[in-house]
C-alpha cells in the first residue's frame, strides 16, 4: 500500500511542483537594498517640494503674499499626485506601441498591473515604488514654475495650468526622454531631470511670466524678500533632498549612485561660493540670496550630468553654473525686462540648458557605460555627444515654450489668469485666500 502511494505521489508531486517552479522563475527579482534605498530617496524628493520649495519660495516673496505662495507647492503636490495616478505614470513610464515614440499607453492607469510587476528601467524594486518615486519629479516640476509668476496669478487659474500642463507637457517629456520615446532612442542622455525637469520648468516659467506680464511696480517698488530665514530653511531642505533626486535616480543603492550623490554635493558647493563671490565683487557685499541661489543653480546645473561625470568635472560644472546662471538672473533679467519673480528660468532653465550640453563634454563610460564600451562624452572621445544633447534641448524647449503657450491661452479662456489690480495691491493672502500671517 506505502509503495501505491509513493508511485501515484511522486509523479503528482513533480507535476504540481513544475508550475510553481515556472512561476517562480517568472517572478522579478527584488533587491532590498535596492528598494530600502529608492523609498529612501522618494521621501527626499517629496521634502524638496514640502516643505523644501514651500519655504524657498515663501521667504522670496513679500509678506502679504507668503501664504500663498507657499501653498502653492502644497496644492500642487496633492493634484499632481492623484493626476500621475490616474494616468500620468501610465503614459509617461509605458511602451506605446505604435506611437511609442511620442507618448505611452494607458496600460498602468489606476495603477493596473502594479502588483508583483517591475518596470525594466528599475528591474530590482517593485514597480510601486517606482511609480511612487517618479510621483515625486512628477509633482516638483510644475511646483517650480509657480516660482516665475509669483504674486499674481489666480489660484483657480494655478490649478487649472498645473493639471493640463503637468498632462500635455510634463508628462510627453518624460517619455521621450525617460519612456522610450525618441529622445533617449535618438541618444540624449539625462540622468536625473536637467531636461525633463529643470529645463522643463524654467522655459515655462519664461512662457508664464511674459503672457501674465509684470508685478505692478516691478523696477519702481521695493519688492525685497520678506523673510530670507525661511528661504534659508528651504535651500537646505532642497540641498538635502536633492540627493535623492539625483543618486536615487541611479534607482539601486550601488557604486553609481554614489558618484552621484558626491558630484551633487560637490556642484552645490562651489556654486554657492562662485555666486557669493562674484556677487560680493560686483556689488561690494555677499548677499544671503546670492548664496542660496548658488547653490540651487549648481544642483540644478549638475542633474543630468551627476551619473555620468567625475568628481573633478562635478566642480567645474559648479563653478560655470554659478556664473552663467548669476548673469542669467541679474544681467540678462535687468536687460531685457521681464519679470521672473523668482529666477525661475534664470536659475533652472539656464541651469538645464548648461548641464545637458557640458554632460556632452564631461559624460565618461567610466562612470556610467551608457554606450557598452565605447565613448560617451567629449572627454571620453565622443564630441557627438555635445550635438545630440543640443538636439535635446531645442526638442524640448521648443515644445515647451508652444504647449506652454496653450495651455496658458485655454486657462485664461476659462478663468482668467491674473489676479485683479486690487487683489494684487492687498495681497493674495487676504483677497484669495482670507488669511495672513501675523
Amino acid at each position: 500500500m506505502q509503495r501505491m502511494v509513493m508511485r501515484i505521489g511522486a509523479p503528482l508531486a513533480c507535476a504540481m511542483t513544475i508550475p510553481c517552479a515556472a512561476l517562480a522563475a517568472d517572478k522579478p527579482t527584488i533587491d532590498t537594498g535596492d528598494t530600502a534605498w529608492l523609498l529612501v530617496a522618494t521621501v527626499l524628493v517629496l521634502m524638496m517640494n514640502i516643505p523644501g520649495l514651500a519655504l524657498f519660495y515663501a521667504g522670496m516673496v513679500r509678506k502679504k503674499n507668503v501664504l500663498a505662495t507657499g501653498v502653492q507647492a502644497f496644492a500642487v503636490a496633492a493634484l499632481v499626485t492623484v493626476l500621475w495616478f490616474i494616468v500620468g505614470y501610465s503614459l509617461a513610464f509605458t511602451d506605446g506601441g505604435a506611437l511609442n515614440s511620442v507618448i505611452g499607453s494607458l496600460s498602468r492607469a489606476f495603477g493596473a498591473g502594479l502588483q508583483g510587476s517591475v518596470h525594466d528601467l528599475a528591474k530590482t524594486v517593485p514597480e510601486n515604488v517606482f511609480l511612487m518615486y517618479q510621483a515625486t519629479f512628477a509633482v516638483i516640476t510644475p511646483a517650480i514654475i509657480a516660482g516665475a509668476f509669483a504674486e499674481r496669478m489666480k489660484f483657480s487659474a494655478m490649478m487649472w495650468f498645473m493639471a493640463l500642463w503637468l498632462l500635455f507637457v510634463y508628462v510627453p517629456v518624460a517619455h521621450w526622454v525617460w519612456g522610450g520615446g525618441f529622445l533617449g532612442a535618438a541618444g540624449v542622455l539625462d540622468f536625473a531631470g536637467g531636461l525633463v525637469v529643470h529645463l522643463n520648468a524654467g522655459i515655462a516659467g519664461l512662457v508664464c511670466c511674459l503672457v501674465i506680464g509684470r508685478r505692478q511696480g516691478y523696477g519702481s517698488e521695493y519688492m525685497a524678500p520678506h523673510n530670507l530665514v525661511l528661504t534659508l530653511i528651504g535651500t537646505s531642505l532642497l540641498w538635502v533632498g536633492w540627493f535623492g533626486f539625483n543618486a536615487g535616480s541611479a534607482l539601486s543603492s550601488g557604486e553609481l549612485a554614489g558618484s552621484a550623490m558626491l558630484n551633487t554635493h560637490i556642484s552645490a558647493a562651489a556654486a554657492a561660493l562662485v555666486w557669493m563671490s562674484v556677487e560680493w565683487a560686483s556689488r561690494g557685499k555677499p548677499s544671503v540670496l546670492g548664496i542660496l541661489t548658488g547653490a540651487i543653480a549648481g544642483l540644478g546645473t549638475i542633474t543630468p550630468a551627476a551619473g555620468y561625470v567625475e568628481p573633478w568635472a562635478a566642480l567645474v560644472i559648479g563653478v560655470i553654473a554659478g556664473v552663467v546662471c548669476y548673469w542669467a538672473s541679474v544681467v540678462l533679467k535687468n536687460r531685457l525686462g521681464y519679470d521672473d519673480s523668482l529666477d525661475v528660468f534664470g536659475v533652472h532653465g539656464v541651469g538645464g540648458i548648461v548641464g545637458t550640453i557640458l554632460v556632452g563634454v564631461f559624460a565618461t563610460r567610466f562612470i556610467n557605460d551608457v554606450n557598452k564600451g565605447q565613448p560617451v562624452g567629449l572627454v571620453d572621445g565622443n564630441g557627438g555627444q555635445i550635438l545630440t544633447q543640443l538636439y535635446g534641448v531645442v526638442a524640448i524647449s521648443v515644445f515647451c515654450a508652444v504647449a506652454t503657450w496653450v495651455v496658458l491661452k485655454v486657462v485664461d479662456a476659462l478663468v482668467g489668469l491674473r489676479v485683479s489690480r486690487d487683489e494684487e495691491t492687498e495681497g493674495l493672502d487676504t483677497a484669495l485666500h482670507g488669511e495672513r500671517v501675523q
